[in-house]
């Protein structure tokens, strides 16, 4: 079982990479605009679209890898006292009550956003040669399908720990600069030294 988990966060974690250079790209289009608009007197008639377009990629395509990550926004000043078993008990209840809900929400409203756009072969209104909307579109249920696998992987874990009394193992890229802290201070006070 742990394989399947470390694999739903190590795919989370690709995709996530990959669209994380949306911010480069959406430099570059920025950077583009403003040398063409102020330098040159010749304003795009798409860089506007292209911006917000990458901009709404990139948050959407970093809520899964958020997720993989532990990264995302809780309590931590309450969370971090309670015992693991806690922790996984008021994880996998938010999960049942409102995160699976929403995704699954979030999915079928955005499979419909999609649909239609593709249909109609809409393209963005902000412009006069505006950018096909329904490639940015897809992105939703996409999103949405990401979203579904690593929230089920969270809660395995979660049952998991509740199990075991302690979290399992996760693809871990990046540590937390608090845990850093901690573990530095608990290695002063093992060694003897006063901080």
């Amino acid at each position: 079982m742990q394989k399947v988990l470390i694999a739903i966060d190590q795919i989370n974690t690709w995709v996530g990479k990959i669209f994380s250079w949306s911010i480069v790209v959406m430099t570059f289009v920025i950077t583009y605009e403003v040398v063409s608009r102020y330098v040159f007197k010749a304003p795009t008639t798409w860089a506007y679209d292209v911006t917000y377009m990458l901009y709404g990629t990139l948050f959407m395509m970093a809520g899964p890898y958020a997720l993989a990550r532990n990264g995302h926004v809780r309590g931590d000043f309450l969370y971090r006292k309670w015992s693991p078993r806690v922790q996984a008990m008021m994880d996998l209840t938010l999960y049942i009550l409102f995160f699976f809900a929403a995704v699954l929400a979030l999915m079928y409203s955005g499979w419909g956003f999609f649909k239609i756009s593709y249909m109609f072969n809409e393209h963005s209104s902000f412009s006069p040669d505006g950018p096909p909307m329904w490639p940015f579109k897809m992105l939703i249920p996409l999103v949405g399908f990401l979203l579904l696998f690593q929230g089920l992987a969270e809660s395995v874990r979660c049952v998991m720990c509740i199990r075991n009394g302690f979290w399992p193992q996760r693809l871990q890229d990046v540590e937390e600069l608090e845990q850093q802290i901690l573990a530095e201070a608990a290695q002063k006070r093992e060694m003897g030294v006063t901080p």
